[in-house]
């Protein structure tokens, strides 16, 4: 049998999900779009000789190319650390019909009954 799942605990998990995708979004989007701007309207710097025939353009477009990567790495030490393990505990409050928290005896703060 199926139950609803908690819905403070399901707003906080989408909530948090959203908080740390939007950031590392905007983050991205920060940097990406500043490398543009910097291509755009100071494409002198990107020019700019770091030796054996290559433009610092190269190191710096292959940084971002290391920042997308390290940032999605960063979600998904997130998500395995995090959002994997609340979903299965709402998974697993569904389906015992008991929410985390209040098994036999407690409430949700952990106090006894007695």
């Amino acid at each position: 049998m199926h139950h609803h799942p908690d819905e403070a605990q399901f707003a906080a998990l989408v909530r948090a999900r959203w908080s740390v995708s939007l950031t590392l979004t905007a983050l991205m989007l920060a940097i990406y779009f500043g490398f543009i701007m910097v291509l755009a309207f100071r494409r002198d710097l990107l020019q700019a000789s770091v030796g054996g025939g290559m433009t610092l353009g190269i190191p710096v477009g292959f940084g971002i190319i290391v920042i997308a990567s390290a940032l999605t790495g960063v979600y998904v030490w997130w998500a395995n650390r995090s959002y994997d393990g609340a979903v299965r505990r709402i998974v697993a409050d569904m389906q015992s019909g008991v929410p985390s928290g209040q098994q036999a005896g407690q409430t949700v703060k952990g106090a006894h009954h007695g």
